[in-house]
């Protein structure tokens, strides 16, 4: 069994695509100190996302790091490890990031990087897991905190959280539901590790 991280004051990196609303909720945990941890910096594979301006506006470093600068993926995620290398970053967390991790930042970060997922894993992993879950017919979906591994969403699985699927929802009503239970387990996953409480034994996670 091997503890993924020392009970520390941790130094997070957040890799972004999009708006960052998970972004902005650890955040909040770290200035309400639900958290013990600070933000280092923001990196983003796209020049216009908005967690960037939000960034910003907190005064946390924030960089775009575009794949189509490099020759190959391997070359780009040299320049994500060479900055969070910089940075000195104890754990790497994908909010809202849009791209399959690969060997390189595994290699550099293992057991180091953090994902959310918009359903409960095993079950509609990859994109638009809500509208997945909706067609399926499910009458439970939710949420999983994760630790990535090669696979889409395949990680071990450190904490999930259920909402109730109504008759009535639709993606937008699904999402926005799940999306208040994502900011919470984010958080508190982040703070178990923090706390050094999480440990990996095979893909089954123990909460100690």
């Amino acid at each position: 069994m091997k503890q993924v991280q020392a009970r520390k004051h941790l130094k997070l990196a957040v890799l972004a695509s999009g708006r960052g609303s998970n972004f902005l909720a650890i955040c909040q945990a770290i200035r309400e100190n639900r958290l013990d941890a600070e933000i280092c910096g923001v990196i983003s594979d796209q020049r216009g996302a908005r967690v960037l301006d939000k960034a910003e506006e907190l005064g946390i470093p924030a960089i775009i790091i575009e794949p189509a600068m490099y020759a190959d993926k391997d070359r780009y995620e040299k320049a994500i490890v060479d900055q969070l290398q910089a940075w000195q970053v104890d754990l790497v967390v994908l909010a809202g990031y849009m791209r399959l991790v690969g060997p390189v930042m595994l290699e550099a970060y293992p057991l180091k990087i953090l994902n959310i997922h918009p359903a409960l894993l095993p079950s509609f992993a990859g994109l638009h897991a809500q509208r997945q879950a909706l067609d399926y017919g499910v009458k439970v979906s939710g949420c999983t905190v994760h630790l990535v591994d090669e696979g889409m969403d395949t990680g071990p699985i450190i904490l999930q959280a259920a909402v109730p699927v109504f008759a009535h929802d639709d993606e937008d009503s699904l999402s926005a539901r799940i999306l208040v239970q994502e900011h919470q387990a984010y958080c508190q996953a982040l703070q178990l590790l923090a706390e050094g409480r999480i440990y990996v034994e095979g893909r089954v996670v123990h909460i100690i």
